[in-house]
C-alpha cells in the first residue's frame, strides 16, 4: 500500500486532470479504516470532489467511522452477489450473515445520510438468480453489475491467490442476466499503484505518479460509448436528507 502522501499526491494529480469523482475499493478498503477515513476526508474537504465513493463488503463497516467520516462520504456501495445466503458462502461471501450485514448497513446509510448503492458480480453460481424483488425491497438509489473477470496472474490459475475459472460464465449468459434486470456496464479502474487496469485486455498502464495521468489514459482501455449509454452520469452528489425512490441502472 501506498505511503498516505503518495495516495494524496496521485488524487492531486487526477483532480488536476480533470477527475470530478472517486471511487474507494479493493480488496477491502475498511481493512485499513483511518487510512481509508484520512483519504475519504482530504477529497471531500480538500480537493473538493463532487462525489466520493466507498466500495465494501460491509463487515468491518463501524458506526463510529461513520459518525466521524459520514458528512465527506456521498455513496457507500456495498457487494451483494446474492440474496440466497447458501449462495453467498459458496461464492465465499460471508459465513451465512452477510445478508443481515447486509440490511443493517443499508438502515446505517440512511440515518447517517449516506447514498446506499448495490453492487454485484454475476457469476456461475448466481447466474440464474431474480433479485428484482429484494433489490426493490432494499430500495438503493443506484445497483451496479459486473460481469466475473479473470486477469491473467492475478486469479486464473491454482498459483496464484484465487482463482476465478470456476466462477467463469459466458457473455451471453451475462447479458441474460442484464436483460433480466435491464442492466448495463463501463469505467474505469484505478488499483493500488496508482496504475489504470485493462480489465484483461492488456497489462495494466504504467503508474499515473510516474508519468502522469494524461500518459496513463493513451494507454488504457475506454468504452466511452457503453460509459454513455450506461447512464455513466447521474446525480452523484448527496443533499441533505434527500429520498430516492426510483433505482438508476
Amino acid at each position: 500500500m501506498l505511503p498516505i502522501d503518495d495516495a494524496k499526491r496521485g488524487l492531486k494529480l487526477l483532480v488536476n486532470a480533470g477527475m470530478r469523482k472517486v471511487n474507494f475499493a479493493g480488496g477491502e478498503p475498511f481493512l485499513y479504516p483511518a487510512f481509508l477515513g484520512e483519504l475519504v476526508r482530504y477529497c471531500k474537504e480538500e480537493l473538493r470532489m463532487e462525489s466520493v465513493t466507498v466500495v465494501t463488503n460491509g463487515s468491518l463497516v463501524k458506526e463510529k467511522w461513520l459518525q466521524q467520516y459520514a458528512k465527506y462520504l456521498d455513496i457507500m456501495a456495498v457487494s451483494c452477489d446474492s440474496f440466497d445466503e447458501n449462495t453467498n458462502m459458496m461464492i465465499g461471501r460471508g459465513k451465512g450473515t452477510h445478508l443481515t450485514t447486509f440490511v443493517t448497513l443499508s438502515e446505517l446509510c440512511r440515518k447517517h445520510n449516506i447514498m446506499f448503492k448495490v453492487n454485484t458480480v454475476v457469476c456461475r453460481y448466481n447466474i440464474n438468480e431474480d433479485m428484482n424483488a429484494m433489490i426493490e425491497k432494499v430500495a438503493p438509489f443506484r445497483w451496479k453489475c459486473f460481469q466475473v473477470l479473470v486477469v491473467s496472474g492475478e486469479n486464473d490459475s491454482s498459483t496464484t491467490l484465487r482463482n476465478a475459472q470456476r466462477f467463469v460464465i459466458s457473455d451471453e449468459e451475462y447479458q441474460t442476466f442484464c436483460d433480466r434486470h435491464k442492466h448495463q456496464q463501463s469505467l474505469l479502474i484505478l488499483d493500488e499503484y496508482m496504475r489504470f487496469l485493462n480489465k484483461g485486455v492488456k497489462e495494466p498502464t504504467k503508474s499515473i505518479l510516474e508519468v502522469g495521468v494524461p500518459a496513463a489514459m493513451n494507454d488504457v482501455y475506454w468504452d466511452d460509448e457503453s460509459f454513455t449509454k450506461r447512464g455513466g452520469e447521474y446525480d452523484w452528489q448527496k443533499e441533505e436528507k434527500k429520498e430516492n425512490t426510483t433505482l438508476d441502472f
